[in-house]
């Protein structure tokens, strides 16, 4: 069992958080996002670091870029980790985000022209216990549009898995329908999204950096042919066909090419 994180660690990575946080922008910044059908939008990222079973410390940091609307991978990159930061609740970025942002460089170092427009993140954004959570981080330091979509929901900030919540995820009629996920504040922090009419439950929406939540909401719609949208679905896909939990995991594909870069 590892050893609790030292005080004037996660007293450093609070404050980091803070001055971190003051950047995320949650307003439209590109043209594209203000459009009813994202004209203008031609590459969309997804991203998530996943562990090996029984292993906190191994871990396969991946990213994959689709075109769009149509949806087809263009590249993707796997790569095994090994994690040195201590896990602390609410602080789950300044374990993951190094690798996932080393993922982004190394495409802008190899292949610039198939960088996404926006990334998804396996992961919230906004709706976090100090609304800061994986997506912001990674759209601040990537300086890259960033989406958090989570498939569970974090109970947070007065956000529960209550009979309300419950209520309001059957009153989801059809694919497109949301409703907010609104703090104890009032303050809106996300939506639960039923992103596809053959898929009963809901994703959790939230903003991570330079994008509206509407933006968000309705781009993640059009990513979804079933609940996950596929930039993220497609890495969960890769993830299990590449059985990290042998410690395989380790590609980079741009279009038609594949070569082995890490065992």
């Amino acid at each position: 069992m590892s050893a609790p994180p030292a005080e004037g660690l996660v007293q450093q990575w609070e404050s980091e958080q803070t001055r971190l946080r003051q950047q995320v922008l949650d307003h439209d910044t590109e043209d594209w996002q203000k459009s009813p059908v994202f004209s203008g939008l031609e590459r969309v990222g997804g991203v998530d670091l996943s562990f090996i079973k029984g292993d906190d410390t191994r871990a396969c940091a991946q990213l994959v870029v689709l075109s769009y609307p149509d949806l087809k991978l263009l590249y993707e990159d796997s790569r095994m980790v090994t994690l040195t930061a201590p896990y602390v609740a609410g602080f789950l970025a300044f374990r993951e985000t190094p690798f996932l942002l080393e993922a982004l460089q190394r495409l802008q170092q190899k292949q610039p022209r198939l960088q996404p427009q926006v990334v998804f993140v396996d992961g919230n954004g906004l709706f976090h216990h100090r609304e800061f959570g994986l997506a912001c981080h990674l759209g601040v330091l990537s300086g890259l549009p960033c989406v958090g979509v989570a498939k569970n929901l974090l109970q947070v900030q007065g956000v529960f898995k209550s009979e309300e919540h419950q209520s309001q995820i059957a009153a989801l009629q059809k694919g497109g329908d949301s409703f907010p996920l609104t703090s104890a504040s009032g303050k809106v922090l996300g939506k639960a999204l039923r992103s596809s009419d053959k898929s009963f439950k809901p994703v959790y929406v939230s903003v991570g950096h330079r994008i509206s939540l509407d933006a968000a909401v309705r781009l993640t719609l059009s990513c979804c042919r079933y609940r996950v949208p596929e930039p993220i679905r497609q890495v969960d896909d890769r993830k299990h066909r590449q059985n990290i939990n042998t410690g395989s995991c380790g590609s980079v594909r741009s279009d038609v090419q594949f070569i082995s870069v890490c065992v």
